[in-house]
């Protein structure tokens, strides 16, 4: 018996526990009705620890009615929530065996303001004035709600031209790349839409049975600074995030709560890594590595991608040892990390449009250079290097930009080669260059490259189905795309947005292998996609935290889909603190059957 399959039968072990520990968990029950005395259908009810640092929710079904199990005791708070309406709430004291029914009514708000205050970002930024929203418009989703929620409460605070001007400036110390021309037209925007002004929406994140299934539970970590950029699920079934902004490893184990961290290696380089001449905020950037995504070999050694140091580092579960490998090429940024069925490590380099493969049998770094679409991108692909090694010399100046050719043309200077996945059929890789709107395959054997348009713009982080489509989030235009190797042939489905004029912005998404369905992030509007292709219909499931932006999902042998919730600054977030996420989308129906023994049926 090998260690890793010990370790799984340990893990399965310890889950098994922690579920015969929570069948004498304080439990919750009631119904939650609208200030009409009406059933509150698809309300979100969620349960804090005595400690504020976990939090677990379900969704009501069509009478009001919820059911909950937790493992807190202790001083907890019930919350009730519902768009459109003020929250309730409760705090009760519970012991671990305590049944409690508690109903709530949901409240009016008291006033314009704080109407406007429960509004997701969505809703503010579809009524920022563009002057031609088709030309303005895809470029400032692109390069401002990139890695942040834009339009939240931290966010749109009401500034002057001149002070967005300065945001914009500190945007671009963090490889924002908006022209000249378009700073100058986004901070007019703002200046004129985020006035501190109420607004009005109606906001639907829709109600049904499928929803009333499923049940959410988070673990705050870290501080309001803490940026876990990726989290996956392991072969132990926990939960690793890569703090990127720190050189941390969060390892949190889902059935007893319990969080650990590992510090990378330290490397002669200053903070920032090869970044050291951007304006990286202190307070969030202090490391040097910036670990970014992950994935783990046959062997159990877990493989991250270090976007600052350029480096490919491997973590031992068992051993909990680093070891760091170069990339060497003049590679900037190692980003999205795959690993294929002979264990290959393959992984994008966005900032160098490159990519990058390692044998770790043989230690052998191999790094391809991908094709560009036009001469400014050739030029500016060759120059980038040279003016990250300029601004070196300059440490927090972000001196570099001033030569940058994204000054005069945007952010299409460069490809930015983002996702990546394998292809099950034939092994082959498969990338998306999020800047350039094209998707590219590269075969296994001969590493030849083949690039096709995609339909809509701004693909970020592919997946493939078990059948060999690739499925693509289009970030710029909020729509879901379909790729099938075989035919060669796109397909594309429109994101339904949540209130009239508002769109989405898919970050990344991956496919649940036993069931077919896609899994999304939805940044701009606070909560997580589901999509059948067999009925080609979206589920919307509503985040419990306001301000919630997810990257890479991952999914655990007992069903959980998972994530981290990642906005940056995480001090932005509603829990001011980022959070390992799990949706369960049969844990709300698990509670009931344990509670009442009466399911509600399908959707």
């Amino acid at each position: 018996m090998t260690r890793h399959l010990r370790a799984g039968r340990i893990a399965a072990s310890v889950a098994a526990l922690a579920m015969a520990a929570q069948a004498n968990a304080a439990s919750f029950s009631g119904k939650i009705a609208t200030p009409d005395g009406k059933p509150a259908y698809g309300a979100m009810v969620t349960v804090f620890n005595a400690a504020a640092d976990r939090k677990e929710t379900v969704y009501t079904g069509p009478d009001g009615g919820y059911a909950i199990r937790t493992d807190f005791d202790g001083d907890l708070k019930l919350r009730a929530r519902l768009a459109g309406f003020d929250d309730a709430e409760a705090a009760k004291t519970a012991g671990k065996n305590d049944s409690t029914r508690v109903d709530l009514a949901l409240k009016r708000f008291a006033s314009d303001d704080d109407a406007s205050m429960a509004l997701s970002a969505s809703a503010f930024n579809a009524r920022l004035p563009w002057k031609d929203v088709k030309r303005d418009r895809p470029a400032f989703i692109s390069q401002c709600n990139y890695c942040h929620q834009l339009g939240n409460l931290t966010t749109r605070v009401p500034r002057s031209h001149q002070e967005w001007m300065v945001e914009l400036d500190k945007m671009e110390g963090l490889l924002a790349m908006p022209s000249t021309w378009q700073k100058k037209t986004f901070a007019e925007v703002l200046t004129q839409g985020f006035d501190g002004k109420p607004i009005k929406a109606i906001q639907d994140y829709g109600a049904g049975p499928e929803l009333a299934r499923a049940k959410v539970r988070e673990w705050l970590v870290g501080d309001g600074y803490t940026f876990i950029h990726d989290a996956d699920v392991a072969r132990d079934q926990k939960l690793y995030g890569t703090d990127e902004g720190h050189d941390l490893l969060w390892v949190l184990d889902r059935a007893t709560g319990k969080v650990d961290k590992y510090p990378l290696p330290d490397i002669d380089l200053p903070r920032g890594g090869k970044f050291s001449g951007m304006k990286l905020p202190i307070g969030v950037f202090s490391g040097k590595h910036g670990p970014h995504s992950m994935a783990q070999t046959s062997d159990g050694r877990i493989w991250i991608t270090n976007a600052l140091s350029s480096t490919l580092m491997s973590f031992d579960p068992a051993t909990k040892a680093f070891k760091s490998y170069p990339v060497g090429h003049d590679a900037l940024y190692p980003h999205t990390v795959r690993v294929d069925k002979n264990d290959i490590v393959w992984f994008t380099i966005v900032a160098s449009n490159q990519l990058g493969r390692f044998d770790p049998k043989t230690d052998q770094m191999t790094v391809l250079r991908l094709p560009v679409s036009d001469p400014i991108q050739w030029i500016s692909e060759q120059l980038f290097p040279t003016l990250m090694r300029i601004g070196s010399w300059f440490p927090n100046q972000a001196a570099q930009l001033n030569l940058s050719t994204h000054r005069f043309f945007g952010y299409s200077v460069l490809p930015f080669p983002y996702g990546i996945d394998i292809d099950p059929a034939d092994g082959s890789v498969w990338y998306a260059k999020l800047y350039a709107s094209k998707i590219g395959r590269i075969d296994p054997k001969t590493l030849k490259v083949t690039e096709w348009d995609t339909p809509m713009k701004g693909p970020r982080r592919p997946r493939f189905d078990p059948q060999g489509v690739l499925w693509i989030p289009s970030f710029d235009e909020g729509g879901l795309m379909r790729f099938d190797p075989k035919t060669q042939a796109f397909r594309s489905f429109k994101i339904p947005p949540i209130g009239e004029g508002e769109y989405e912005t898919p970050y990344a998404l991956n496919v649940d292998r036993r069931t077919g369905d896609i899994w999304m992030a939805a940044n701009n509007s606070d909560r997580i996609l589901r999509f059948t292709p067999s009925t080609q219909t979206f589920l919307s499931y509503p985040s419990p935290t306001r301000v919630t932006v997810l990257r890479d999902f991952s999914f655990a042998e007992d069903g959980e889909v998972c994530a981290s919730s990642s906005n940056l600054p995480s001090y932005a977030i509603e829990d001011h603190r980022a959070a390992f996420v799990c949706v369960d989308p049969t844990g709300g129906e698990k509670d009931r059957q344990a509670l009442a023994g009466a399911p509600y049926s399908k959707g």
